[in-house]
């Protein structure tokens, strides 16, 4: 990963996206497709398995041919079952500054989350929000 972002990127790798909403992440079954073949456990060991009317189970102990009975998924610690408070996939690298550990095969919706639009995905504490053009002026920060 370069050590310099693109000047239109509003990501700042702060990480506090993921550390507030990481806990909440849920992989797509194509995600969790991947994982199994590409023997990710370092991944699959994270999550678990809800089935309807069955106990849950840990993802590591998933088959393919299992996924079409998966419900949803959560995230839970691999040795308590507790869940988690910050995402075990965040890697600090600097000061400031955090990368996804896992991010050439993240979940979709880490793909897909961007906190600058509203009404969906908006996190009003992103501090890459603050700093665009279009929103300046915009938030009221408290501290």
């Amino acid at each position: 990963m370069a050590d310099s972002l693109p000047d239109d990127e509003p990501c700042r790798q702060c990480g506090l996206c993921c550390r507030i909403l990481g806990p909440g992440i849920a992989p797509t079954p194509e995600n969790v497709y991947a994982w199994i073949r590409d023997g990710r456990t370092d991944i699959l060991s994270w999550f678990v398995a809800f089935r309807e009317n069955q106990p849950p189970v840990k993802c590591t102990d998933l088959l393919a041919e299992d996924l079409g009975s998966v419900v949803f998924f959560e995230m839970r610690h691999p040795e308590t079952g507790d869940f988690v408070t910050v995402c075990p996939f965040l890697k600090r690298i600097a000061k400031d500054r955090y990368i996804c550990g896992i991010h050439l095969v993240k979940p979709e919706m880490c793909w897909n989350y961007q906190p600058w639009i509203w009404g969906e995905t908006y996190f009003n504490k992103c501090k890459g929000l603050r700093e665009m053009p279009h929103t300046k002026g915009y938030f009221v920060t408290r501290e």
